[in-house]
């Protein structure tokens, strides 16, 4: 009996021992082995909306995140990873094990993408570039959304001429898999909260369309980031176009040109045959030169009702300018900047 007792602890002890070791195999194997990332802290692994699970096998031993696909494929199949597949951008830090990284991707604890749009962005190229840099999506499939008339024009009241008015300034935090309908919706939300009823029947009191206030007020914001400034540049611009004058401004200029980092615009620079040069042709140009912030868009809605035609930077290049109604006195003003961006060795 005593004997019997002892082959039945001694078989215990053997199946504790045993499942000791599977225990111990299985945490070794796919619980203790850590992402060796070498020289980096961390990586990043993309999962596209079409991606299914091979492709992440792929992506993952491609990136140098696991070292056998079996092994990992192992312990996701039994955490349901493949069933719970989410399209994004993940960061994989060093020293993560094997759950770590099912855990991570099978609860979509994906990183999203911050995109900054701000006045550096000044056509719908730097645009549509910036985003396929940032995002999962394609520039031909961003530039079919912004050439898309019919939704141009049910969305937003724009065409694919004018459809830069539509962007508005800011943070925009996103996923990476992003979608096209996705993002127009984002964008879509921005504007339609940025042109309340208000704003809209603002618009509608000084005479201008939407996507015409947004060129005017891309054009004063490019000429300064002042406040008061801006109404008072937003009233010049008004009167000018009021009386049928060309705007002469010089930020259309720069865009015209692509010289937009130049301090100096040259008479050369007016011998461009563009549509955005104002000094050759009359009225707005086809749309607005950067990213408009909502500060600018104010500024032009209440611009000051005053009689200049004229402006000019002060020569103590303080920010501020110097009004004028007759070009007589303009041109005083005129050759006293350029005195000052002379002096101080300013030639472009």
């Amino acid at each position: 009996m005593a004997k019997k007792k002892s082959n039945k602890a001694f078989g215990t002890v053997i199946v504790l021992l045993a499942l000791v070791l599977a225990a111990f195999f299985i945490y070794r194997k796919y619980l203790g082995a850590r992402v060796q990332l070498k020289d980096r802290n961390y990586i990043y692994i993309f999962i596209r909306p079409e991606d299914d699970f091979s492709d992440l096998l792929e992506e993952l031993e491609e990136t140098g995140v696991i070292a056998k696909q079996e092994d990992f494929q192992w312990l996701a199949e039994r955490m349901e990873l493949p069933q719970n597949l989410h399209p994004g951008r993940f960061r994989i830090n060093n020293g993560m094990n094997l759950r770590q990284i099912v855990n991570l991707l099978k609860y979509n604890k994906q990183e999203k993408v911050k995109l900054s749009l701000n006045s550096q962005i000044h056509n719908l190229d730097e645009f549509v570039l910036y985003l396929d840099d940032k995002l999962g999506l394609e520039a031909m499939d961003i530039e079919a959304l912004l050439a898309d008339e019919k939704l141009l024009d049910e969305k937003f009241g724009l065409d694919p001429d004018n459809c830069f008015a539509l962007i508005v300034p800011g943070t925009y935090e996103v996923s990476w898999a992003i979608s096209r309908d996705e993002l127009i919706n984002l964008l879509a939300q921005r504007y339609k909260k940025l042109w309340a009823p208000e704003r809209l029947a603002q618009c509608k009191r000084v005479g201008f369309r939407v996507d015409e206030i947004v060129t005017i007020a891309s054009i004063v914001q490019s000429e300064s980031a002042i406040e008061s400034e801006q109404e008072k540049i937003a009233g010049v611009y008004i009167n000018r176009l009021k009386k049928n004058m060309p705007l002469q401004a010089d930020p259309t200029l720069k865009f015209a040109n692509r010289n937009f980092g130049v301090s100096r615009v040259l008479d050369a620079d007016k011998e461009i045959n563009s549509p955005y040069n104002t000094y050759r042709y009359k009225g707005l140009p086809p749309g607005p030169i950067c990213l408009v912030s909502q500060q600018a868009i104010d500024a032009t809605l209440n611009y000051g009702r005053h009689n200049y035609l004229y402006f000019c930077a002060k020569p103590q290049l303080n920010g501020f300018s110097d009004f004028s109604q007759s070009y007589e006195q303009h041109r005083r003003h005129a050759a006293a900047y350029q005195k000052a961006l002379d002096k101080i060795g300013i030639s472009r």
